[in-house]
């Protein structure tokens, strides 16, 4: 592992609308909690959210995520895939149906952009399904940009175009 003893908090947005939505995200918060390199520190509550883009298709469940971890960000995309792929994950319909979604939302202050991988997120600022989970936990956590938390869903919502959302009530 290239992150070998530096550790860095990441934040995770996982999201589910196919099956047992909420079994699927247990397991796949309880798969990244078995990893070595992977302590997660706080999850935020679930949340229901209408789908984006390919609109035909049943709402989700969602949450975000905070991890510690010592695995480099390529590494913890690796990982976060070989998960997907045992709760059978399919990339049929690009924003389609699927039974996980895990994606790297932030990690640590870093920005990159790579044909694997681009951090922060692109979308997340656009996306209420992450910003309003992330504020839940880390409000006042300051991006890469200078912005908290908090000041970034406060722009989406003046922006006025972002999906439903509710609390999951189980």
């Amino acid at each position: 592992m290239s992150g070998e003893g530096k550790r860095e908090n990441a934040f995770l947005g996982l999201g589910s609308n196919l099956g047992d939505r909420q079994s699927y995200l247990d397991v796949a918060r309880r798969q990244l909690a078995a990893h070595p390199a992977v302590q997660i520190i706080q999850s935020s509550s679930l949340y229901e959210t209408e789908p984006v883009g390919y609109l035909d298709q049943g709402w989700f469940l969602n949450q975000v995520v905070e991890i510690e971890t010592i695995l480099d960000p390529e590494e913890l995309l690796l990982f976060t895939q070989e998960i997907e792929n045992e709760l059978g994950r399919k990339r049929l319909i690009h924003w389609g149906p699927r039974v996980i979604d895990l994606d790297i939302l932030l990690y640590g202050n870093r920005v990159m952009n790579t044909p694997d991988l681009i951090i922060p997120h692109p979308r997340m600022y656009e996306r209420q399904f992450v910003m309003v989970p992330l504020r839940e936990i880390a409000p006042d956590l300051l991006h890469p940009d200078g912005i908290s938390t908090r000041q970034h869903l406060d722009l989406l919502h003046i922006r006025g175009d972002a999906e439903k959302i509710r609390l999951f009530q189980g």
